[in-house]
């Protein structure tokens, strides 16, 4: 039986949470985000993030391109920010972003003291396939939006990578398929 899932917890995790298109991008071409405008949750799923996420950690190309100024959330969850990047010294300063310089582990580490017992989202693509690859990812929250992008930022980019197995969490049998059906939506003025 495949339910809703169980609102998000605070147990300290590394979570790696995105809304994502059904062809698997994040983001579109240079980080853009414009592309999720007009897509809805399911009422209370965000309030459940603001609550349970003690920190962020982030790329340096989202942030250049993407988050700037702009918070998680927006103004209602005030959690640290971090960025991870190897070149901090040309990075713009923003109000409550951290920059970090050094290997996704001990960002990890940071961003967990951080959280203070809440979780740290994981919002890179790219860190997050290098912590997926040192066994530091907990969980992966995927909000699934209905739109196909057809190019932009992956969330696993991992050519010749060998497939990572996952357990569906919100099932009896933790190797279910996800059944979805869509219907194009027709074009403006057909």
């Amino acid at each position: 039986m495949l339910r809703d899932p169980e609102p998000q917890t605070a147990s300290g995790k590394v979570l790696w949470h995105f809304t994502m298109t059904l062809d698997g991008f994040i983001a579109g071409p240079e980080h853009s985000m414009e592309w999720m405008t007009g897509f809805t949750g399911r009422p209370g799923v965000e309030e459940g993030y603001v609550a349970t996420t003690g920190a962020v950690l982030a790329g340096r190309d989202a942030f250049d391109s993407a988050i700037g100024d702009s918070r998680p959330y927006s103004d209602e969850w005030q959690g640290a920010i971090f960025v991870l990047t190897h070149h901090p010294e040309d990075a713009r300063p923003a109000e409550g972003i951290t920059f970090l310089s050094c290997d996704v582990a001990e960002a990890v580490r940071i961003g967990l003291g951080a959280a203070s017992g809440k979780n740290l989202e994981v919002f890179s693509a790219d860190i997050g396939r290098q912590l997926l690859d040192l066994g530091l990812i907990d969980e992966i929250d995927i909000h699934l939006a209905p739109v196909l992008l057809g190019d932009g930022i992956r969330l696993l980019d991992n050519p010749g990578g060998a497939p990572i197995l996952l357990d569906l969490i919100n099932s009896d049998d933790p190797t279910r398929e996800v059944d979805l059906r869509y219907r194009p939506r027709a074009a403006a003025g057909d």
